[in-house]
């Protein structure tokens, strides 16, 4: 699931106590769940919705983020986390909860 319209069956973007806006549950999310895939287009070039993978042994790409999970905030206590591209849900989310992923040690935040 990577279009908008799939996307806002399980998520909406509101203003977010963390950082600008964020990514939010529409219901309940039960662990070990598929939440749907980061879209966009690759890139070497670092930005705002850039995310960071390892495509093979040392190698990374980014993708700029043009679907509804780039509103995804940092935490160090997250509820879901991306297997290569694909989203997935790592603990319960609850109705309204904001969606989060821990960015990595090399992001600078904390």
């Amino acid at each position: 699931m990577t279009d908008d319209e799939s996307l806002s069956k399980l998520f909406y973007v509101a203003d977010s106590p963390l950082h600008g806006q964020g990514l939010f549950a529409r219901k309940g999310v039960a662990k070990g769940r598929y939440l749907g895939s980061y879209a966009g287009p690759k890139t070497r070039r670092n930005g705002m919705y850039v995310l960071w993978v390892e495509e093979s042994e040392g190698e990374w790409i980014g993708c700029n983020g043009k679907n509804l999970l780039r509103y995804i905030n940092h935490s160090t206590k997250p509820c879901a986390e991306f297997d290569g591209l694909d989203l997935y849900a790592c603990k319960r989310i609850k109705k309204d909860q904001e969606i989060t992923i821990n960015y990595g040690d090399e992001s600078g935040l904390d």
